[in-house]
């Protein structure tokens, strides 16, 4: 048998923003105001909805379980984030890699899933409000969180279990702030086909499934806004969709540049700042989109 020099690495090394210098402290303390921020509004909102009975409804059920998935993303993400900053790069075991990789594919699986539950909601309330008990049941709305969790975490486990057959050879530096998943699949020695393979097929159900029940939701739902005859009824009708339609397209938008259309000859600093925005601006944003022209929102805040 011929012996292979290969030495299979057990630490992975992510290099973060290199050559920060002098920029390294006010960055380090932007991104922990950031988190503090986020941790802030998204137990927030968790606590508004679990104590307000005004904010006991399916639309706001859904928002406390974003806040709950934004919550465990930028958790996940922003600790080694600030960790890159301060020391320009951080170890990371490599099984401490796929774990953190399984966690974000796991809360960016269920974000998916849940804004097409949440645009089904809108739809249900715009076009059939009569039924709109009936249909959107707790018990309904608890099924759908259950299963969306479910199929975040299940989904996921399939491509990590594909990663930890993948061998991992003498590059052990990912030019990245997070365990992602094709930086991780570049740095294998490995042949990633299945893993690759396994992906594309995933993003069917999880990613394009959703987009497309998203899209039908909103062109039924702007259908039944313009038959609305009053100025007053329509403005209601697209108020309680325009927050949702704008963490959708911040979503998506972000998702589309980074995983689905990536340019070829994209740099790793726009990479890194779209991957920035992805995973640590809009867990920020989502609390103040949803929250800041919500009367009911801002009511029980007032009432706490």
């Amino acid at each position: 048998m011929n012996e292979k020099n290969d030495t299979l690495v057990s630490e992975i090394v992510l290099l973060g923003f290199q050559n920060l210098y002098n920029f390294k402290i006010p960055l380090f303390s932007l991104f922990l105001l950031i988190y503090i921020m986020t941790v802030w509004e998204n137990v927030l909102i968790i606590v508004l909805v679990s104590s307000s009975r005004n904010l006991q409804s399916p639309m706001y059920f859904f928002l406390q379980q974003l806040s709950l998935c934004d919550l465990l993303e930028s958790s996940n993400i922003v600790p080694t984030l600030l960790q890159t900053v301060i020391n320009e790069g951080a170890p990371v075991s490599l099984v401490g890699c796929i774990t953190q990789l399984y966690f974000f594919c796991s809360s960016e699986t269920f974000e998916c899933l849940l804004l097409a539950v949440m645009s089904y909601d809108r739809y249900v309330a715009i076009c059939i409000p009569l039924r709109y008990s009936s249909i959107m049941s707790h018990r309904v709305c608890v099924t759908f969180i259950l299963i969306s969790w479910a199929l975040g975490f299940g989904i996921t486990m399939i491509s990590v279990n594909l990663i930890q057959t993948l061998q991992f050879c003498d590059q052990n530096t990912i030019n990245h702030f997070f365990c992602d998943l094709f930086p991780l699949l570049e740095l294998s020695c490995s042949d990633p086909f299945l893993v690759q393979l396994e992906v594309m097929i995933v993003t069917i159900p999880v990613v394009i499934c959703p987009f497309i029940l998203i899209t039908v939701s909103y062109m039924c739902i702007a259908h039944a806004i313009l038959k609305i005859v009053s100025n007053t009824g329509r403005q209601k009708a697209f108020s309680t969709c325009s927050s949702h339609l704008a963490v959708v397209s911040i979503f998506y938008g972000t998702l589309i540049a980074i995983y689905v259309a990536p340019s070829r000859n994209q740099s790793q600093i726009i990479s890194k700042v779209l991957s920035l925005i992805y995973t640590i601006v809009i867990p920020l944003f989502n609390p103040l989109i949803y929250s800041l022209r919500n009367k009911d929102i801002n009511a029980a805040l007032k009432n706490l």
